[in-house]
């Protein structure tokens, strides 16, 4: 079996912490047992570029007991649990091309690894994968069903393509899923985010100015548990009636060239390039911590940062600090990207478990409507969303109501009034 991995050794590790993160994803695993009996991938081939953590591997365990041929590469260089990426290959049979702190070029020939085995699915996340297809392998791209994205970055370039009209097979949009955005962004992001700046630091942000630029889902966890944990929590937006939400949601709004001068610790979560910029780092305090949580490294201009200054070294795991021509310090943590899946462990399992349950439901909807969708971008099947809430609430031992027939007739009446 072809693969690329650290070291194998590390299996038996990986392995109790794969089985740890399948403990609490209860959705996942039913989804996993009608598969196991069902089959319903035999003979499919599906490719995946997802963070190789235990949960990413919960989910392709899944689709291997559906009878799927599955191969996995990381969707980030710094994401990969190295034990859990031999984990898959020793024990599961799942060839991963995926190290920890990969350079640029092998990331880019671990991507090529698993299009060269000819899937007929994909599964992305920031769209590297289906732009990699797109760019490089146009003939294989138009034999492939369908995709799956699951980040706001990478439907964001999937749109963009889907609207020139170079998309060439469709792609399920499941980050939109509501049990996807808002559970997984919100929750997810918030807490995982808040882990990595403290396991990297160990500073406390209790009394702290902590900045957050970006207001969507991600954002709003950020800054719910920032202040959470104590902090004074400062939001930056472009969009005004997100910064108007911000505001109404009791947080301190204000464009990033003033919250620069006052911040302790900085997050963007954007999805867009240099929203950090040399402007900014030349007002910040000493000794400010500046993070990323979008998807790509490009939110922080860090080339505009090493220009600014005069030395630069590693203080901690996943922290480097700058000394500018003036003698203030800046600290970027996890060299600009993820900093929830560099220096801790992304989202907690029960998150990802309807993540990962929206990501398995909708490779099955593609196998078996991909005749009938055309080469667009779509969300997530209504049906599909709700059957992953409720799947949600039994696990967690919660009942609600039902409409009542009176209730269904009144709701699609025009006729009754007051």
């Amino acid at each position: 079996m072809e693969y690329h991995v650290r070291d194998l050794q590390l299996a038996e590790l990986g392995k109790r912490r794969i089985e740890w993160a399948e403990r609490d994803m209860p959705v996942l695993r039913s989804i996993r047992e009608r598969f196991a009996k069902e089959k319903p991938f035999v003979g499919v081939r599906i490719s995946a570029c997802l963070h190789v953590t235990t949960e990413t591997a919960n989910l392709m365990i899944t689709l291997k007991e559906g009878g799927a041929e599955v191969f996995l590469t990381a969707s980030n260089p710094l994401s990969t649990q190295d034990d859990v990426a031999a984990a898959l290959v020793h024990y599961f049979g799942i060839p991963v091309f995926a190290i920890k702190g990969e350079d640029r070029d092998t990331y880019y020939s671990h991507l090529h690894a698993v299009i060269r085995k000819e899937p007929h699915i994909v599964i992305d996340d920031g769209a590297d994968l289906i732009s990699t297809l797109h760019r490089e392998y146009p003939q294989l791209a138009q034999k492939i069903l369908g995709g799956m994205e699951e980040t706001t970055t990478g439907v964001i370039r999937l749109r963009a393509m889907a609207e020139r009209g170079v998309l060439l097979f469709p792609v399920i949009a499941v980050n939109d899923a509501m049990t996807k955005h808002m559970f997984d962004n919100r929750y997810g992001t918030g807490q995982s985010t808040i882990d990595g700046i403290l396991r990297a630091t160990n500073r406390l942000i209790a009394g702290s100015t902590f900045v957050v630029a970006g207001y969507g889902w991600c954002g709003k966890g950020v800054a719910q548990r920032a202040r959470g944990m104590g902090a004074t929590v400062v939001v930056t937006e472009v969009d005004p009636i997100k910064a108007l939400e911000a505001k109404m949601d009791g947080f301190l709004v204000m464009p990033m060239i003033e919250a620069a001068k006052i911040g302790d610790f900085f997050v963007t979560v954007t999805g867009n390039t240099s929203v950090i910029r040399e402007e900014h780092f030349k007002v910040m305090k000493d000794g400010a911590i500046i993070s990323n949580a979008g998807h790509f490294d490009v939110e922080i201009d860090i080339k505009a940062l090493e220009k600014l200054s005069v030395g630069k070294r590693e203080v901690r795991n996943f922290v480097e600090e700058y000394t500018l021509y003036d003698g203030r310090r800046i600290y970027l943590l996890a060299q600009g990207r993820l900093v929830n899946l560099a220096s801790a462990e992304g989202h907690p399992a029960s998150v990802m478990d309807m993540s990962f349950a929206n990501q398995a439901l909708c490779a099955e909807y593609i196998l078996k409507h991909h005749s009938q969708l055309e080469r667009k971008v779509y969300k997530v099947p209504r049906e599909i969303d709700t059957q992953v809430a409720q799947l949600k609430l039994a696990s967690m031992g919660v009942q609600i109501d039902q409409l009542t027939p009176e209730q269904l007739s009144y709701l699609s009446s025009w006729e009754i009034g007051t």
